[in-house]
């Protein structure tokens, strides 16, 4: 005969339908709404499997003007964001590559990309006329194919960021660069610059936190909500992050 407690054991773990948390990890009912003038899309990686740590529908929980699609490509940026889009060029994708702020020696935590990689003139009119983000949430070889699918991309502005500080994951998710963000920690960086509003980054870093000290406090009871290991060879993205 089986044993009860074996089969509940076994059932799934309920997940929240709003941030699609495991409900013991859920802090939905602790998000502060932020209003947003710079529109907000991230696109997910379908394979991205970190339902733990991940901050990609907890960080658009908290604005008015955020969408995420889950897919590998769209045909354009209007049909990936769900309504038409005037001028891609208005729009910056946030994306590590191969440039890193600091071999750049760039200045300030937002920097815009020229088409060759270097730090493009006109820094404050180029980041003063974007009208939307673009963010991706995935691992490191994630994140380049929805780049290399997407090369409707390459009309946006590529921007960068130099954080003050490294990501908040600390121990609980290795970062492959000292300026690796988790996808809300990237989000609170440049929105909050970009649109001069230190209460976001304070408003999405604490919540954040409180992500981090609820997953502390249930893993050891809980070790099924321990996040993944990437598969061999790939490193994680996000950091810039993710999510």
């Amino acid at each position: 005969m089986s044993n009860p407690a074996d089969t509940a054991a076994a059932d799934p773990i309920p997940e929240c339908p709003h941030c699609q948390k495991p409900m013991p990890l859920c802090i939905c009912d602790s998000v502060t709404p932020i209003e947003n003038r710079l529109s907000l899309l991230i696109l997910q990686h379908p394979q991205e499997q970190d339902r733990a740590l991940g901050t990609a529908r907890l960080l658009a929980r908290h604005f008015a003007d955020a969408t995420v699609r889950v897919g590998l490509s769209w045909p354009s940026l209007s049909k990936a964001l769900g309504r038409p889009v005037e001028n891609a060029a208005r729009w910056a994708v946030l994306y590590l590559g191969s440039a890193r702020a600091a071999d750049l020696e760039a200045e300030g935590e937002i920097v815009a990309l020229d088409r060759k990689g270097g730090i493009a003139e006109n820094q404050r009119a180029i980041l003063g006329k974007l009208e939307g983000i673009v963010l991706l949430d995935g691992t490191w070889s994630q994140a380049k194919a929805l780049w290399w699918r997407n090369p409707w991309m390459l009309k946006c502005q590529r921007v960068i960021l130099n954080p003050a500080h490294p990501s908040r994951y600390g121990r609980l998710r290795k970062e492959p660069r000292s300026d690796g963000l988790s996808t809300i920690e990237a989000a609170a960086t440049i929105l909050a610059g970009l649109e001069r509003r230190p209460d976001i980054a304070d408003t999405l870093n604490a919540s954040f936190e409180r992500l981090l000290t609820r997953y502390r406090e249930v893993q050891v009871e809980m070790p099924e909500l321990a996040p993944k290991p990437a598969p061999k060879g790939r490193r994680d993205f996000r950091r810039r992050k993710r999510g």
